[in-house]
């Protein structure tokens, strides 16, 4: 593995460690929920031959970032907030790139959209715009497969059975989310960032605010989500969805319609084969889509 420069920052109020990796324009990479910055450990070192500043956050809640004061909720309006103060703080310009991964995704549409000057290009990865998303989860199979959104509102046995036996729980959810895909490098890593249960708190928060059952699919609800994540964009975003990700499904169609909420010269592709944690399962090809993307040449 590369060796990452560590470095911490403060935004939106919250303490954020961080790897690093070369110097230029920022590359903010975002990650999500089982998961760890080190699934950009080979993007990082493809941005920064590139000629970015690629940073990659432990996400709010995440250790060894600070734990927020409200340890139960994490909203995605937070989310996007902390992004959009992500991009301030690590001195990012209006030239800054975002590159998101589920419950980044989640907050980089939002961030794209409320703050249009700060992020020149997006790449977007695994969870669809808001218009999108809203109509895959009530779905029959989608319920299925979005099971553990409502199991982890059970506040008295979720923890302990997630915790249970090193987290094994965690290794069937990658196991399930991309099929056949070693993850033997990428679990340590993951246990870690919530192994402390203040923080496994914390990340469990992400799901007990955005599905808590009493509010779930109230128009309050989605006046709430929308506002937060469900803009279009005006940048110019790729958007990559994998064909045997266990985790939201998308047909062709759907994929094909991302690039109309998107900016001008947006693409999409439903690659065939790949799970839901495509950067770390096929990252020479993920990486040359994305630098081509980003370069203006895919």
């Amino acid at each position: 593995m590369a060796e990452f420069e560590r470095g911490s920052v403060r935004a939106n109020g919250l303490g954020f460690e961080y790897l690093a990796m070369g110097k230029g324009p920022l590359a903010l990479c975002m990650h999500g929920f089982p998961d760890s910055p080190y699934s950009y450990r080979y993007l990082l070192p493809a941005l920064a031959d590139a000629g970015y500043r690629a940073v990659a956050p432990f996400n709010r809640g995440f250790a060894p970032t600070e734990l927020p004061g409200d340890r139960h909720h994490v909203h995605s309006s937070t989310m996007v907030a902390d992004q959009n103060a992500l991009h301030e703080a690590l001195g990012g310009g209006e030239d800054a790139v975002l590159v998101a991964h589920d419950w980044g995704a989640v907050a980089a549409w939002g961030a794209a959209g409320k703050a249009p000057d700060r992020w020149r290009r997006c790449i977007v990865i695994n969870i669809p715009p808001f218009a999108i998303f809203a109509e895959n989860i009530p779905t029959y199979d989608q319920i299925k497969r979005s099971f553990y959104f409502w199991y982890f509102q059970m506040l008295h046995v979720a923890a302990d059975v997630i915790a249970a036996d090193d987290f094994a729980f965690i290794d069937r959810i990658w196991g399930d989310w991309s099929p056949g895909y070693d993850a033997s490098e990428d679990l340590p890593h993951v246990k870690d960032c919530i192994r402390d249960p203040a923080h496994f708190q914390a990340a469990l928060g992400y799901y007990r605010c955005q599905f808590d059952p009493t509010r779930f699919g109230s128009p309050e609800w989605v006046a709430e989500q929308s506002d937060a994540w469900g803009s279009n964009i005006t940048q110019p975003t790729l958007y990559l969805h994998g064909t045997q990700d266990g985790c939201h499904g998308m047909s062709q169609a759907q994929v094909d319609r991302v690039p109309t909420l998107c900016g001008p010269g947006s693409r999409s592709e439903l690659i065939e084969g790949v799970g839901h944690f495509m950067m770390v399962e096929r990252p020479t090809e993920i990486n040359k889509r994305i630098i081509g993307f980003l370069d203006g040449k895919g």
